[in-house]
């Protein structure tokens, strides 16, 4: 019984470690949404920026822009010096892949 359980915990690590950076992953980009909306899609008429379906490379290239005080803003600033470079790419990939 015992094996059989090591044995199934084995085959679903894999799985679980995805799960793990897909969650991670969608937690980083939630708090985004507040502003940006869910999954960075912003309300019609907003005048914040929709985040899906923005190019990687632009959206890593204004978030450094922004921590490094370049381009001003409100907040964003403030909020992109607390991303690592490893989680802007990460975002900004996520971000790329959603659908406007």
């Amino acid at each position: 019984m015992l094996a059989a359980a090591a044995s199934l915990a084995a085959t679903t690590l894999p799985a679980a470690a995805q799960d793990k950076d897909a969650l991670y992953l969608r937690s980083l980009a939630a708090t985004c949404a507040n502003c940006h909306g869910t999954q960075g899609k912003a309300q019609p008429g907003s005048s914040v920026v929709s985040l899906a379906g923005m190019p990687a490379e632009q959206l890593t290239a204004q978030m450094a822009a922004f921590k490094a005080g370049t381009r001003s803003a409100t907040i964003m600033h403030q909020l992109a010096k607390g991303y690592s470079d490893a989680q802007i790419a990460q975002l900004a990939a996520y971000f790329a892949t959603q659908s406007k």
